[in-house]
């Protein structure tokens, strides 16, 4: 299976020999849950996307630090895209970013929260099992980084999973669409240097809260084995 992460956004230049780019923190994550995975990357930031679509056997939105409901072309051609995807039932995962962007593009709604920022180990609970889930703990402690969250799902979509801070933070449509708020490819390090770079935004109590917070495991890699499983089913 080969697998096109759509990269909506670079990391911090100072960041990048230690962490790579987004892509690469998804290729790693998901290459050790399945070795057989082949990658392409497509910049959509930059306009570049697949000659075919077809050309690929799915697709995964990556996370950025823009808003889905800016007025930007790279954005708007974005959402033209999964629109596509959505109507040829091609597999899509989204995340963060890109699970906010397909709700915003299938007739959901995307706004900031009321409650802030959301930073550091959060844990959504499912209310029901899916096919793809491990039928373990029903609870799932992820790293995060947002302000903006979904309000209003796609039409059509079913709510996964949530939490107080997030109502809907795992997000299904059909059997070819599977978004998560969260960050399943961060690591501790990078969440720690995400959250000091913001720090001033966050908030002083956000931030020192989302610190603690990382002492706890987080479940990157049973994510990472959901979407799997989810992306061959």
């Amino acid at each position: 299976m080969k697998l096109g992460i759509l990269k909506t956004d670079s990391v911090r230049p100072q960041w990048v020999d230690e962490f790579g780019e987004y892509p690469d923190m998804f290729m790693r994550l998901l290459h050790s849950a399945d070795p057989q995975l082949e990658f392409a990357v497509y910049d959509v930031e930059r306009g570049e996307y697949p000659a075919d679509i077809d050309e690929v056997d799915a697709y995964l939105v990556t996370g950025s630090k823009a808003s889905v409901y800016e007025d930007r072309e790279w954005i708007r051609r974005l959402m033209d895209f999964v629109r596509e995807l959505h109507r040829r039932r091609k597999k899509l995962v989204g995340i963060c970013f890109g699970h906010q962007l397909v709700a915003h593009a299938l007739g959901g709604r995307t706004a900031k929260s009321p409650r802030g920022w959301g930073v550091g180990l959060h844990r959504h609970s499912f209310a029901s099992l899916p096919d793809w889930h491990d039928g373990g703990d029903p609870e799932l402690a992820i790293l995060v980084s947002h302000q903006d969250q979904v309000e209003t799902p796609a039409p059509g979509s079913r709510v996964l999973a949530g939490s107080e801070f997030c109502d809907n933070a795992v997000t299904q449509l059909g059997e070819h669409i599977l978004t998560f708020q969260g960050h399943p490819e961060f690591v501790a390090d990078y969440s720690r240097n995400t959250m000091s770079a913001r720090r001033e935004m966050i908030g002083e109590e956000v931030y020192q809260r989302g610190l603690a917070s990382l002492q706890e495991e987080h479940q990157g890699a049973r994510v990472a084995r959901w979407i799997v499983s989810f992306l061959r089913a």
